[in-house]
């Protein structure tokens, strides 16, 4: 019990790291841009999720066929990962955001997406056949 207790307290205080972190990389430079780093971390495990969630695996299918349902999901995470990390760049490039704001703000959406996903891994339901 004290084992969920101490991953729960650590997961929330890096994901407090990770928030502060794209709070700061806004507040100190006057520019509210990098927020919008936190909606598609925020949103980045959804779609594994959705696409998890419909797809309905047959016990007579192999595992090696593939699921175009569970593959398109992964496709869109993978797709606002990649836009979370980018997006900084390009408003850095095109200046509208300062280059320490893009790495705070990529550093702390990194802690925020790492600590969604370790959350997931952490407390997932095993599945009895």
């Amino acid at each position: 019990m004290t084992a969920g207790l101490k991953t729960i307290i650590s997961l929330s205080f890096v994901l407090a790291i990770g928030f502060l972190l794209v709070i700061l990389s806004c507040a100190l430079f006057k520019q509210y841009l990098p927020l919008l780093v936190v909606a598609t971390f925020v949103f980045a495990p959804l779609p594994n999720w959705i696409c998890g969630r419909c797809s309905n695996p047959d016990d007579f299918v192999s595992e090696g066929s593939g699921n175009a349902v569970v593959d398109f999901g992964r496709f869109c995470t993978g797709f606002l990962v990649a836009m979370g990390i980018a997006l900084p760049v390009i408003l850095a490039h095109s200046e509208l955001i300062r280059v320490p704001a893009m790495i705070m703000s990529i550093a702390g959406g990194v802690l925020i997406y790492g600590t969604i996903i370790s959350f997931g891994m952490f407390f997932q339901e095993e599945q009895e056949f």
